[in-house]
């Protein structure tokens, strides 16, 4: 898909996007989002703050646990009507939620709106939110799911994400395709690319 240079992941339209594709009939028919649902909960991920959270569907799989951030004031409203727990930046950092330091920062289908510099200076951004020793977490789409979406930038494939947890100077302590293998992702929209890091003092 040919990149759309004035598409723009902050728009109200594009937070209506999200909400229309992720309720399709077909993906409540087939609950295709258990798979992923199963994932996040396995990795134990603690109090976790979603850095880029939409329209809240990851922190509705982790539940009370989790807050999330985006600078979409509109998908950050449609995430608060679902009863997750979510505020634009500028809000989390008047928010009691902010005064604690979290178990993992978790950067969910975010990292490839932007540049990887643009990337590398997000996370550090919300380092100071980890606690010692907590873990950083980067979902990026494979090709068939970068193809998808014109506001994506910069496809990330696993090197890229080893580099940007090393870079945060965090420790790699996994990198894997999910659900399915890694030569999946080429055709399969919704396949993707896990690193997890860990925080080192």
């Amino acid at each position: 898909m040919r990149r759309v240079p004035d598409a723009d992941s902050k728009t109200d339209a594009y937070a209506a996007r999200l909400a229309r594709l992720e309720g399709a009939r077909w993906k409540r028919w087939l609950d295709v989002q258990a798979p992923y649902r199963w994932h996040l909960r396995r990795m134990q991920l603690g109090r976790t703050l979603e850095v880029g959270c939409g329209i809240g569907r990851n922190l509705l799989h982790l539940g009370a646990a989790a807050v999330g951030v985006d600078p979409n004031a509109a998908a950050v409203e449609t995430a608060r009507a679902r009863g997750a727990i979510a505020y634009t930046p500028e809000a989390f950092r008047a928010s009691a939620e902010s005064r604690a330091p979290f178990d993992t920062l978790l950067f969910a289908h975010v990292l490839e709106h932007m540049s990887r510099a643009d990337a590398a200076a997000l996370i550090a951004h919300w380092l100071p939110s980890l606690r010692a020793g907590g873990r950083v977490v980067l979902i990026a789409p494979q090709e068939a799911g970068f193809r998808s979406d014109p506001t994506h930038v910069e496809h990330l494939d696993a090197d890229a994400l080893r580099e940007l947890l090393s870079g945060a100077g965090c420790a790699i302590e996994r990198v894997y395709s999910f659900p399915f293998p890694r030569a999946v992702g080429r055709v399969f929209p919704y396949n993707e690319s896990v690193a997890v890091g860990r925080l080192q003092s």
